[in-house]
């Protein structure tokens, strides 16, 4: 959907009632979901937009926002009120734009309270897709609740490369250049980082938090990659991005609700092209894949493992080859997984996504 479609969306609440104040006004969308099982009803689209441009800009009360946070996630969004609040975020954050003849990139919508229990997996291959010239977009914040798990951000300054402190005009330049954003909330969308204290005070992930595995701040044509745990979550997910526009998108039963696919098990995933969704299951040991997935340790641990993983060694090749393969194939880079792989493990053996890697490091120390 377009900002200007998403503009007249909140404009036609406002101009139903513009006698209402914004306190007021959403005094009617915390009573459609915070009535009780039998009288609780979903928002519509329009409703639901209009409440998370008033809770983002503050015109809602602390006391009305926590509310309805919590109320919502206890009656679970609906998928017009997902694709409603996707509207106000595509309004109100921040844009990035691929430049003229740029590929079209992969979007991953991971969750932004990081990781715990597994090593990631993704900065790496971001690294292999860049090498074959595959733009990657990625989004995240600082340690956040309920998790306070491992950040984006944390993991590439880790590998030397630092991806906070850039404006957003420095961001998209540099994507257009080397192929590689990272939004960062606290940089590139502090209105949704202001809700970060309620989700440490009702210690519980709300709704917002399933928006930001369906959100990019891209704009035009992407491959849109979105984790999930449970199977409500994706079929949610599909029927709010179909509503919201977007034609092609993978989802992900991947390790923490991440896009990584684990190694231990069989990978549920499903791909929707032009509109139309094909399920697909993936077996890595039929790809010479399968082992246990990697426990996460620190960061100090992590960075020697992916130091390794770069060169085609270490406890986390092996999940590297999966995930930069499948992904490479998904991305109409290779023919197949096993062609993706192969592509993958020439990469990582002639050392040309540490190259990548120190090519993004020597960019980003132009920028002051």
């Amino acid at each position: 959907m377009t900002t200007e479609r998403s503009n007249e969306f909140r404009q036609s609440i406002v101009t139903t009632c513009p006698e209402l104040s914004g306190r007021e006004r959403f005094k009617a969308h915390l009573r459609k979901v915070g009535s009780g099982e039998q009288t609780s009803r979903g928002m519509s689209r329009e409703e639901s937009a209009d409440a998370l441009h008033l809770i983002l800009t503050a015109q809602a009360s602390p006391a009305q926002i926590g509310a309805f946070l919590i109320a919502h996630r206890i009656r679970r969004p609906e998928p017009q009120e997902l694709a409603g609040m996707l509207d106000t975020y595509r309004v109100l954050g921040p844009k990035l734009k691929s430049a003229n003849g740029q590929k079209r990139p992969i979007c991953f919508g991971m969750p932004f309270d990081g990781r715990k229990r597994t090593a990631p997996i993704y900065p790496l291959t971001a690294l292999v897709l860049l090498n074959a010239g595959q733009p990657v977009v990625l989004q995240g914040g600082q340690r956040m609740p309920i998790k306070y798990g491992v950040t984006t951000e944390e993991l590439f300054k880790a590998l030397g490369l630092q991806l906070q402190g850039l404006s957003i005009a420095n961001l998209e330049a540099g994507f257009q250049q080397h192929g590689l954003a990272l939004i960062y909330q606290p940089d590139h969308f502090p209105l949704a980082e202001s809700l970060i204290s309620y989700r440490d005070d009702i210690g519980k992930r709300p709704p917002v938090a399933s928006l930001e595995l369906l959100w990019t701040a891209h704009q035009g044509q992407h491959l849109l990659v979105s984790g999930f745990v449970h199977p409500p979550t994706e079929d949610r997910a599909w029927k709010a991005l179909e509503l919201a526009g977007e034609t092609n998108l993978v989802t992900v039963k991947g390790l923490e609700g991440s896009t990584d696919l684990p190694i231990s098990r069989t990978c549920i995933t499903s791909r929707v092209q032009n509109g139309k969704p094909e399920r697909l299951i993936l077996h890595p040991r039929n790809h010479g894949c399968f082992s246990q997935d990697v426990e996460w340790s620190n960061l100090t641990e992590w960075r020697e493992q992916a130091m390794e993983a770069l060169h085609n060694r270490g406890p986390l090749s092996q999940p590297l080859l999966w995930n930069a393969g499948t992904y490479l194939w998904l991305a109409g880079l290779a023919d197949n997984i096993d062609e993706g792989i192969a592509h993958a493990e020439k990469c990582l053996q002639s050392g040309l996504a540490q190259t990548t890697l120190e090519q993004l490091i020597a960019w980003r120390e132009t920028i002051i």
